[in-house]
């Protein structure tokens, strides 16, 4: 009988370390996805924010920059010649 629980304790070990290795494989895909595309920034944001201030606040500059950067249209609306 006592062999018996032995192979239930490594039947149920293994279960949990398979469900453990599913659980790490999905969340490791799921951040190459969201890197891949850059959309993690909008998720992430809150979390940042309270762990990481310092980074929260870079990447707020970043996007303001990125929204200067748009081209100014030069004054007195004269078009600029294409090159």
């Amino acid at each position: 009988m006592s062999s018996l629980n032995a192979w239930d304790d490594v039947l149920i070990f293994l279960v949990v370390a398979a469900c453990v290795a599913a659980i790490l494989g999905i969340l490791t895909w799921l951040a190459v996805r969201v890197r891949r595309r850059g959309i993690g920034g909008e998720v992430m944001g809150p979390f940042e924010e309270i762990w990481h201030p310092a980074a929260h606040r870079s990447r707020a500059e970043i996007r303001v920059q990125e929204a200067r950067s748009v081209p100014m249209p030069p004054q007195g609306g004269r078009k600029r010649p294409e090159v």
